[in-house]
Order: C-alpha cells, then sequence, then structure tokens
C-alpha cells in the first residue's frame, strides 16, 4: 500500500522514541491510508488518501 495522500501529499515522518531510562531510538509514524474510490475528472478512479482528508471532505467520493 502506498505510504503517501494523494490529496495533502502526507508522508512517512520521522523521530525518536525515548524510553524511561532516556535512551532514544529511531521510529518512523506513518498516515492512516485509505484506498477508495473518487470522483476525477468526473471518472470513478482508486485513490489513496488520508484519513483527514476523508473526514474533511476534501475527496468527493464515488459510489
Amino acid at each position: 500500500m502506498s505510504k503517501r495522500c494523494e490529496i495533502c501529499g502526507k508522508t512517512k515522518s520521522f523521530g525518536n522514541t525515548i524510553s524511561f531510562s532516556h535512551k532514544r531510538g529511531n521510529r518512523t509514524w506513518s498516515p492512516n491510508i485509505r484506498r477508495v474510490r473518487a470522483l476525477v475528472n468526473g471518472q470513478p478512479k482508486k485513490i489513496n488518501v488520508c484519513t483527514r482528508c476523508l473526514r474533511s471532505g476534501k475527496v468527493e467520493r464515488a459510489i
């Protein structure tokens, strides 16, 4: 599955995990991506969209 939202361009972000003893390790945060059918130029097409864009209504979903 794609790791990128085709509407807003949200991708994987990087950072550190910090334990109780304050040791640091690398970690990643992936966006919540869903594959939905949406109308693109009047034609139904499957695109990868983050759930934030789905909730805010940036995507016109096809049935």
